[in-house]
């Protein structure tokens, strides 16, 4: 799959096309299959209340893979992503309706390398609030 950016065309502080992605108790049951974690914080409201969460969360992984699917969508070759890092700073609570949990997710070229990369950094907002830290993409473009 060929890029869709190139190097030439990138500079700091091109944003690269926002992402929402909807949340919801049935994502969480087929991430929990696909990934085989079944922890019950990620299902079961009684259990994540009991160890002091709110309602049921979201897999940590799932939300930092979704906020990935900013930098290979505009990149338009996950091959193309060399590091990719988060680190988890608030949990997505999903409710159990058919709304679910928003997050709003945006990234932006904040490095451009002489080696012909770039660095993405990214934001992922859960009800206005940060849900994933240092959030950092390193992408090789051509």
């Amino acid at each position: 799959m060929a890029a869709t950016v190139a190097f030439a065309d990138v500079e700091v502080g091109t944003e690269l096309p926002p992402l929402t992605a909807r949340f919801t108790r049935a994502t969480l049951v087929g991430y929990a299959g696909a990934s085989g974690d079944f922890n019950p914080i990620h299902w079961n409201q009684r259990v994540a209340r009991e160890v002091g969460l709110p309602d049921v969360i979201a897999h940590g992984m799932l939300t930092m893979a979704t906020a990935g699917r900013v930098v290979t969508d505009w990149v338009g070759d996950p091959g193309a992503v060399l590091e990719y890092g988060v680190r988890f700073t608030r949990p997505v609570v999903v409710p159990d309706d058919d709304a679910g949990a928003t997050v709003e997710i945006t990234g932006v070229v904040a490095d451009k390398r002489d080696d012909g990369t770039v660095r993405v950094d990214l934001t992922a907002r859960f009800e206005g609030q940060t849900v994933l830290g240092r959030a950092q993409a390193v992408v090789r473009l051509p």
